[in-house]
């Protein structure tokens, strides 16, 4: 008797699909969909500020035109606006970075009795929301006669930005290595010329990764500046953008599309000259090259 053995077909079995593949492919599906949403309205932000008869549709302008950047450019109101943000956001920038670095270099080398309470203050006060403190901060610059001031509304930002700088910059503190001051403090180098020499030298990326951070939060702080500032020639860029949402009920909006490219140049600008320390700040290697 003859025992016949059946051969498998080929191709018959259907494949499953592969999981793997699967969860390979959905990430970048996923980043292309919230990268398509960032995109649209750059879009019509780009085609706005050249189209003067711009609407809120997203459309290729019929003819290109950089009325929208003179005009805005052109007014005496938008230069100084432009002016006074660039004067708090630098000025802030430079008093946080000055007194972060100087608060944290004592929490990173020295053994107090209360920094760690101190680190958990810091902690929580950089999750306090701004807005539920500016009812406060408003009745006590009106009772000092501090409001409508460049220079007190500066303080204030330092103020309110300085925890979450102190705990970023002594991370970076951390760091750096405590061998090479020492080896300073021997050959006789005092503490500000081992804080001069070694310290910020090798500190360079936190110091500029939180140069940027408190740059950018103030260069886009709309409600600190409309609270505490009523002149309007004392205005940032981030309060007066806002003329062009409601003259003689018209948005205009090839002039908005133009001012807000021109307020992002700062940030940008920015981002792309401390694009190398701030990549290596957030490692936390750039201190130990040295």
């Amino acid at each position: 008797m003859t025992t016949v053995h059946k051969v498998p077909r080929v191709g018959t079995r259907k494949r499953k699909p592969n999981r793997y593949a699967v969860a390979r492919v959905l990430p970048y599906l996923i980043l292309s969909v919230i990268g398509l949403l960032f995109l649209l309205p750059l879009l019509w932000l780009i085609f706005a500020s050249f189209d003067k008869e711009a609407s809120l549709a997203l459309k290729f302008p019929v003819q290109f035109t950089l009325d929208n950047y003179r005009d805005t450019l052109s007014s005496s109101e938008n230069r100084l606006s432009f002016a006074n943000g660039l004067l708090l956001a630098l000025g802030q920038a430079l008093l946080v970075v000055i007194v972060a670095g100087l608060a944290s270099y004592p929490l990173s080398r020295y053994q107090m009795r209360y920094k760690r309470p101190f680190m958990y203050v810091i902690l929580f006060a950089t999750g306090l929301p701004l807005t539920a403190v500016m009812v406060p901060v408003y009745q006590f610059f009106l009772f000092f006669g501090m409001q409508d001031s460049l220079f007190f509304t500066i303080l204030f930002l330092t103020a309110s930005a300085l925890p979450y700088s102190i705990w970023m910059m002594k991370n970076f503190m951390d760091s750096v290595p405590l061998e090479l001051e020492e080896a300073a403090w021997v050959d006789g180098a005092s503490v500000w010329t081992t804080l001069r020499l070694i310290v910020v030298p090798l500190m360079l990326p936190g110091i500029f990764t939180v140069g940027i951070f408190a740059f950018s939060g103030s260069w886009g702080n709309f409600l600190v500046p409309f609270i505490l500032l009523q002149s309007a020639d004392k205005l940032p860029a981030a309060v007066t953008i806002y003329q062009y949402f409601g003259q003689n009920g018209m948005v205009q909006y090839g002039m908005l599309a133009s001012f807000s490219v021109l307020y992002t140049i700062p940030a940008v600008a920015l981002y792309v000259i401390g694009q190398r320390y701030m990549s290596q700040g957030f490692s936390f290697g750039g201190a130990t090259k040295g």
